[in-house]
């Protein structure tokens, strides 16, 4: 077990960089996107393999394993052919972009109609007949993505040959600039504020400036988004730390909670409901990872006479995006305190959501704020930097309640013996856990808050100068 969860881990690890290292060079103004639809279907996996293994046989828990060992070599070989076939990197165009732009629009629609299928009807999928019924279904949601090609296509021969004043099949285009105006904008940005030595405006620079939180919030202090940081400036900057504690304390400790959800829901009574709960996280975890993607949706429109067209586009490094992280944060201490104050299920129920919702956002937000903060061609080393985090907060936080678990097994009157193992049974083998992980998710939450403040500027000026360059 130990070796085969050594190779799954490095394996896990090598899959997602290359992945996001893709979405990044090949979606540049579509990154936000991309990478939120290639964490997302992470967060919805154990849905999918519970209703697999329920057309098989509900009552074979074997198969988990057998599933774990067989769906990704068959994911994996399929997805070899495209990728070696992958075609150079080119500059895209003005029509290739807002091409990118409606497929990704599409996937999000087809991804939100999968996550609300996997999370409304799994609960039916307690009979092998019905399961199979559904898992029919959610293979065909699946699967729809391939039919975007020709969706593509017919789109571009309307615009072609349907294509009226009075009609307008442009609609809002999520891109609406070029890639070659962006890099040039990114360029300028950094070359005046280098020059012009972080002369804008800041809500900081004039007061603030003595005491702790002065320090805290000038030292050191990000001017610039995108700018290239190797792994040993990174190390050296505040915004890196503070960024690692908020993903420690956020996303890590809900990636634990979900490791040991199983023997959560056994200690509170609800063991025969387990596969449900772990159904439910996997779910809202799915949508949090989607949500990730939201800054990028943001758009103004202007009414036209005939059609609907927009005209300015919050680009994937909105302020909205570091904001977002410190919001999402604020679910998970709210839900810990809920699971130490009532064992109930529909705390259990409810704290498991948002829990899941907030690692999830966490979790795919996580690689575009990288990539804004410390620059895109340095992300694949400092995104697993970054996340060397989720071992050493596993290990901790899983101790943790391990401890806090045993001295309840010991000290209690209910233990029972199954199948040679110590079995703790009540609120109390848990709840001290759950108090240390609400009060380890406010640090977690104060970082994100310290990290939105004193990034603020270099998100101001850029979209500063972002403006000035659209209004030209």
């Amino acid at each position: 077990v130990f070796v085969l969860c050594l190779v799954a881990g490095c394996s896990i690890c090598w899959f997602n960089t290359v992945c996001f290292v893709l979405c990044i060079r090949n979606f540049p103004t579509n990154r936000a996107l991309a990478l939120s639809l290639t964490i997302s279907f992470n967060g919805v996996s154990a849905a999918l393999y519970t209703l697999i293994a329920n057309a098989i046989n509900p009552d074979d828990e074997t198969l988990y394993l057998f599933l774990n060992a067989l769906v990704p070599l068959l994911a994996s070989s399929l997805a070899l052919v495209p990728i070696l076939r992958q075609p150079p990197l080119q500059l895209l165009s003005t029509d290739t972009t807002s091409r990118d732009s409606f497929v990704f629009f599409v996937l999000n629609v087809l991804a939100v109609f999968t996550g609300l299928y996997l999370l409304l009807l799994n609960s039916l999928s307690s009979k092998a007949s019905r399961a199979r019924i559904l898992l029919g279904g959610a293979l065909i949601l699946l699967l729809l993505p391939l039919c975007l090609p020709g969706i593509v296509c017919g789109r571009s021969w309307a615009r072609r040959t349907v294509h009226t004043p009075a009609f307008c099949l442009e609609g809002p285009t999520f891109s609406s600039f070029d890639p070659d105006d962006f890099d040039q904008l990114h360029k300028e940005l950094i070359g005046n504020d280098r020059n012009n030595n972080s002369s804008s405006v800041n809500p900081f620079s004039e007061t603030n400036k003595e005491g702790l939180f002065g320090m805290i919030m000038e030292k050191g202090r990000l001017t610039v988004l995108g700018e290239e940081h190797p792994a040993r400036l990174l190390v050296r900057r505040l915004d890196f730390w503070l960024y690692y504690v908020a993903y420690f304390c956020g996303g890590t400790i809900g990636l634990v909670y979900s490791n040991n959800l199983g023997q959560i829901a056994q200690s509170l009574g609800y063991y025969s409901q387990i596969s449900a709960i772990v159904t439910l996280y996997s779910s809202f975890s799915f949508f949090g990872r989607l949500l990730s993607a939201a800054p990028d949706f943001m758009r103004e429109y202007v009414f036209t006479a005939n059609c609907v067209y927009s005209v300015y586009k919050l680009a994937s490094t909105s302020p909205a995006i570091v904001r977002w992280l410190a919001i999402a944060v604020v679910p998970t201490p709210i839900a810990f305190f809920l699971l130490a104050a009532s064992g109930g299920e529909a705390a259990l129920l409810a704290s498991t959501a948002m829990i899941g919702l907030s690692s999830g956002f966490i979790f795919a937000a996580a690689v575009s704020i990288t990539s804004e903060l410390f620059g895109p061609n340095s992300v694949s080393v400092n995104h697993n930097i970054l996340i060397t985090n989720i071992p050493i907060g596993s290990f901790l936080y899983g101790l943790l309640a391990a401890l806090v678990y045993d001295s309840n097994v010991k000290s209690s009157n209910q233990e029972n013996l199954l199948e040679e193992a110590m079995v703790c049974m009540g609120r109390d083998c848990y709840q001290q856990t759950f108090i240390w992980w609400g009060c380890i998710s406010l640090l977690g939450l104060i970082s994100s808050l310290l990290l939105f403040l004193r990034t603020r500027l270099a998100y101001y000026g850029y979209q500063r100068n972002r403006g000035r360059t659209q209004v030209s």
